[in-house]
């Protein structure tokens, strides 16, 4: 019974929800994206007044020359921070706003790793990441509700079980899809902009020797970073080629 509930809540948010994303995937989205952009322009909001902001002139004209070169033709403004914090991060929000961290700024070595890092940051929001995650966790809200409504969801064990599976089967593996698809979404972009898409490997040889004790890929909402490497590698030849045609359409950025 409970399966039935489930997947006819599922089955009627994919009838009215298709969407493919930039690499040509389906994708469940039901969400207005003016919505997504209005959570995410509340949250830089207050990310900047909850965290101290970097000052540096060099650090912040570099990270936006990068995301503006990423970005050129898109039609969006987007904002660039660098927030002090000395973890290795960057992210995305939908909105057209980046965040950065010191700590990634300092690991990098060249401008071609950090347009790595925040091309696969743009590549989240062009392909609507954040929406695709939402839509997923509210549709597996509605059948964990619809659940608790039967006789089986009195049974906290089968509840339990049921989100077990849910952020496992699910929403997980639907992590790691992102983030493999933002990296090749990512190395596309950097490779147009006329940066060396090469140095996207690089960058990930870097973060498996700066990252510590990461947990078993089964268990991560990030792909390992040996498996990284390999799928970038894969696709090098594609990205060498849009490298080429961009250097010789002009496109050398100079961001350093």
């Amino acid at each position: 019974m409970f399966k039935k509930l489930f997947f006819t809540v599922a089955i009627g948010s994919l009838l009215t929800a298709c969407a493919t994303s930039p690499t040509g995937r389906n994708q469940l989205i039901f969400l207005p994206d003016a919505q997504m952009s209005q959570m995410g322009l509340q949250a830089f909001d207050q990310m900047k007044k909850d965290k101290p902001v970097n000052k540096d002139g060099g650090f912040n004209q570099t990270a936006q020359c990068i995301v503006s070169e990423l970005t050129r033709g898109m039609g969006q403004n987007w904002e660039v921070v660098v927030f002090e914090d000395k973890t290795l991060n960057a992210f995305a929000l939908p909105g057209a706003k980046i965040g950065v961290h010191t700590g990634m700024m300092e690991l990098v070595d060249n401008q071609d790793q950090l347009a790595a890092v925040l091309g696969h940051e743009v590549g989240h929001v062009m392909a609507r990441h954040s929406n695709e995650r939402a839509s997923q966790e509210t549709l597996v809200q509605q059948g964990m509700s619809m659940i608790q409504q039967t006789s089986l969801g009195q049974n906290g064990l089968a509840i339990g079980l049921l989100g077990l599976g849910a952020q496992y089967g699910v929403l997980m593996p639907y992590s790691r899809t992102h983030e493999s698809e933002a990296d090749l979404i990512g190395v596309d972009l950097m490779a147009k902009a006329g940066f060396n898409p090469e140095d996207s490997v690089k960058l990930w040889q870097k973060m498996e020797q700066a990252s510590q004790n990461q947990p078993m890929e089964f268990m991560s909402t990030h792909p390992a970073h040996a498996t990284r490497i390999q799928q970038l590698q894969a696709h090098m030849p594609k990205a060498l080629a849009l490298y080429q045609q961009a250097q010789a359409a002009g496109r050398q950025p100079k961001c350093r």
